[in-house]
């Protein structure tokens, strides 16, 4: 049965859902040309002005080239199968499988609609909050084709910088789906990351890293993602545990991990991966990944520690799979400072984050009252509010950051603040509205007996275990 043929409004839907993509995109479009055009002119006469022999030359190093390979690899390997071995330990047998399946068809799928148009509007151009379709399809793209780095006249092949990109576009939506793992249909999960991507994760990417992108213009910080992959896909999460509604048996019947032994070795993929997803962020193999590399390992570690000892002290045992939560929320916190931050301000950020996200997984999540199956607001969104605000904090040189000698604490701390709020707003909003069109399509729901046959048999016909 193909996704559409739930309800009799599906033609109608289709076409409203095919409109309301066509004119937003259009929009988006719109603006980002127009912007385009206000500084083309500035810029063509002073090209006109400056003779071709004083432009400094422009150099690749196969160093580079290689690492930026290397990490890209390394992403892909967080995800799958690293992601999917972390959830898929945490759900109950019966829908271990389902959560694989939705972890690298949701990954796969949005790999390809980076290449198609995510590329182009992310930073296909220069844009407030999008940019265009100017490289739409990888157009005009080849070998030769070179992306910038962080040093003037050093550069990178820009089908490189493309798949490093395309991965944290996919690992992105395939966070989201630890939210309601265990009751949702399979198909309104690809529909809803379709949308989700389209509206929620290109502008915020583009506004934090693309070329004019306004958060890019205020000066916040972000090296490799707290605001957009991991508070992003957590408030898309949280809003989808509310939607979505809580499982069958929530809070009343025994819903354990299943396998606490992969849940540990997809933790343990994860932190390898984020070598990767930070260092390879640097976009050079120099000293600024190194600084990312002693902060992804030192950070992580911290937070290992804190939630641990937070455990111990609050429940009387620390626990495995706190120690490997504690991993992830180190790793998630790390990663928009790990470029900017000193060692020693990367330990202070891995302990506050231990801690903070062992409340957030708690206390917080019995305040909030949703069924996030797998803690996604909880390590992420919490973690990653952590990582960003405490971004502005220790990139000060007093604190061993690697600010200017000017750097200011107190504004760097308002503009980091500014993202996480646009970030948290944006993502929430997006995330809604494509639910709700998801639940009108098809339904987000599977139905009570198949949730409690378990999604593997139900959604996929296939079961993880034999006896």
């Amino acid at each position: 049965m193909t996704p559409f043929k739930h309800r009799g409004k599906d033609g109608i839907m289709k076409r409203i859902i095919t409109t309301l993509i066509f004119f937003t995109l259009l929009g988006f479009a719109g603006l980002s040309l127009a912007e385009t055009q206000a500084i083309a002119e500035p810029a063509k006469t002073a090209a006109a002005e400056v003779p071709p022999a004083s432009a400094a030359a422009v150099t690749t190093d196969k160093g580079d080239t290689a690492w930026m390979m290397i990490s890209t690899i390394l992403v892909v390997m967080m995800v799958v199968p690293g992601l999917g071995l972390f959830y898929g330990g945490l759900v109950r047998s019966k829908n271990m499988l389902s959560v694989l399946m939705q972890v690298i068809v949701v990954f796969s799928m949005i790999c390809v609609l980076w290449a198609i148009y995510g590329y182009s509007l992310a930073f296909g151009g220069e844009g407030l909050i999008i940019a265009n379709f100017d490289k739409v399809f990888l157009k005009g793209i080849t070998t030769e084709s070179l992306a910038d780095t962080f040093t003037d006249n050093v550069k990178i092949p820009e089908f490189i910088f493309i798949s490093f990109q395309s991965t944290f576009a996919g690992i992105t939506c395939a966070l989201i789906v630890g939210s309601f793992a265990e009751r949702i249909k399979f198909s309104a999960v690809l529909i809803f990351c379709a949308l989700w991507f389209t509206f929620a994760y290109l502008p915020i990417a583009h506004m934090v890293w693309g070329a004019g992108g306004y958060l890019l213009g205020k000066g916040a910080l972000d090296f490799a993602g707290g605001t957009v992959v991991h508070i992003n896909a957590a408030m898309a999460g949280l809003v989808g545990a509310y939607l979505v509604g809580k499982r069958i048996g929530y809070g009343k019947e025994h819903m354990a991990p299943h396998s606490l032994t992969l849940t540990m070795v997809g933790a343990s993929l994860l932190w390898v991966g984020w070598f990767g997803f930070n260092a390879g962020s640097n976009l050079e193999s120099n000293g600024g990944a190194t600084l990312a590399f002693i902060n992804t390992i030192l950070a992580t570690s911290a937070a290992v520690l804190s939630w641990s000892a937070g455990e111990a002290v609050v429940k009387g045992k620390a626990s495995m799979l706190g120690a490997a939560s504690g991993a992830v929320a180190g790793l998630v916190a790390i990663t928009p400072a790990c470029g900017s931050v000193g060692p020693m301000g990367g330990i202070v950020i891995g302990l506050v984050a231990g801690l903070l996200c062992l409340w957030g997984v708690n206390g917080l999540k019995r305040m909030l009252g949703a069924d996030d199956s797998l803690d996604v607001f909880g390590v992420h969104g919490v973690g990653g509010i952590t990582g960003a605000l405490l971004t502005g904090v220790f990139t000060s040189p007093t604190l061993g950051g690697t600010g200017a000698e000017d750097f200011s604490i107190a504004s760097q701390f308002l503009v980091q603040a500014e993202g996480v709020v646009i970030t948290i707003v944006w993502s929430s909003v997006v995330a809604f509205i494509a639910y709700k069109l998801v639940d009108m399509l098809i339904g987000l729901r599977v139905s009570e007996e198949y949730e409690r046959v378990g999604l593997d048999v139900s959604s996929h016909g296939e079961t993880a275990y034999h006896l």
